[in-house]
Order: C-alpha cells, then sequence, then structure tokens
C-alpha cells in the first residue's frame, strides 16, 4: 500500500496553515513541515524531504517564486510544488510554473480539492487541466525570443509527437486526443510520455507553457475562441 504523502506547508498566515494543516490530517496526510516564508521553505524542504510542498506566492523576505526556483533547479527526487495564490490568474503564478511548479491552487479551495491536488501530484500528473494553464499562459507569455531561452528542440519530436503536443496545449484530455487521432488511449499516454522525456519535462503543465512559448501554438486560433466561449 502506498504512504500517504508527506506534505510541507509553507504561508505566512497561520491561520491559513492550521486550516489547511487540519484538512490534511483529517484525510490522512502527514504535514511535516510548516514555513512562513520562501527561504524558511527550501531550508525545510533540505531538512525533511517531503513529497509536496503547498508554496503560498507572496512571503516576506523569500517569496514563493524564488523559493520555488530553488527547491527545483537541479535538485534529483525534489518534490512537487503546488502554488497557492488568492488570484485564479496571478502573473507571480505563470512563473512559478515556468520554473517547474506542478500546479496552482486558490486558497479558497474546497477540502476536497485540496486533498485531491496533493495526491495527484505526489503521483507524478499535473494539476491543472491543460485548457485552464492555455488560459493563464496566453495572457502572460512573453512574445519573442522565449524558444531560444528554453533550450528546448522541437526537432527531436517526431511528427506524430508534434501534433500531440499541439492538441495537448490547446486542451484535449488524453481521451479527447485518442479519439481526434483515432489512437487508443494506452498509446496517447506513451506519446505525451515520450514528449516530456525528450524535452526534459517535469508534467502537462510545462508542455502547454513550452508549446506556447516555442511559438508551437499560438493564442486566439479559430478553434480556441470557440472553446474559451464555453
Amino acid at each position: 500500500m502506498t504512504p500517504p504523502p508527506r506534505v510541507l506547508l509553507a504561508d505566512d498566515q497561520t491561520l491559513v496553515r492550521t486550516g489547511f494543516r487540519l484538512i490534511l490530517g483529517a484525510d490522512g496526510i502527514d504535514v511535516v513541515a510548516e514555513a512562513t516564508n520562501g527561504a524558511e521553505a527550501v531550508a525545510a524542504v533540505r531538512r525533511t524531504r517531503p513529497d509536496v510542498v503547498l508554496m503560498d506566492v507572496r512571503m516576506p523576505e523569500m517569496d514563493g517564486l524564488e523559493a520555488t526556483r530553488r527547491i527545483l533547479t537541479g535538485v534529483p527526487d525534489a518534490p512537487r510544488v503546488i502554488i497557492l495564490t488568492t488570484f485564479d490568474l496571478d502573473r507571480y503564478v505563470y512563473a512559478a510554473l515556468s520554473a517547474g511548479a506542478s500546479g496552482f491552487l486558490l486558497k479558497d479551495v474546497t477540502p476536497e480539492q485540496l486533498t485531491a491536488a496533493v495526491r495527484t501530484v505526489r503521483t507524478g500528473d499535473a494539476l491543472l487541466a491543460p485548457a485552464i494553464t492555455r488560459r493563464l499562459v496566453q495572457r502572460f507569455t512573453r512574445r519573442g525570443g522565449d524558444a531560444d531561452a528554453l533550450h528546448r528542440d522541437l526537432a527531436a519530436l517526431t511528427p506524430r509527437e508534434v501534433e500531440v503536443l499541439t492538441l495537448l496545449a490547446r486542451g484535449l484530455s488524453n481521451a479527447e486526443l485518442a479519439a481526434r487521432l483515432h489512437l487508443a488511449e494506452a498509446t496517447v499516454k506513451t506519446h505525451v510520455a515520450r514528449i516530456l522525456a525528450k524535452l526534459s519535462l517535469r508534467d502537462r503543465v510545462q508542455a502547454v507553457i513550452v508549446a506556447y512559448e516555442t511559438g508551437l501554438v499560438s493564442t486566439g486560433t479559430p478553434e480556441e475562441r470557440t472553446e474559451d466561449r464555453s
């Protein structure tokens, strides 16, 4: 049986940490440490080696963005980071996703959503649905020069993998990808796994970001405008 996730809470508000700790504990999820700023979070990760970090964006001394970078950059077996924010389109969230965070949650998340999110990212999946991530990326992606900065070579992908990445970035789930491409869902999962491996990406969230920043997918296509009205 898989042991429960080990979680670190990083937030400068005591009531937020207390509430989240009680919610997680009630669902059998261990909170192994708490931090009131980014510097404390970085130190606590090194000390306790949690599976998942719930990271507030705005904290004193060191914010959650810099802490996320330090936790995830060049660290083998780094924990998954979920960004906590008050606003669903906080521009810091996009930067945190680019730094390797596995998704984000609003602080008014329900108890069920919180525990499900922790368990989801612990297994290696991305927290955000690609469609949600796409809206975030469309608003905050910098235009021009980003493909070089990312050091991603899409030429390593096969034509089918490029097609899968393009549709993934437009918000299609594995089941929808399978139906669109007339493939088995297991085959789609294999393609997605190969894309992540070839581009050295942690999860689907980063794949969506790369698709936009390299120009593989651009904003405002007819398909996306229709989808965004739904």
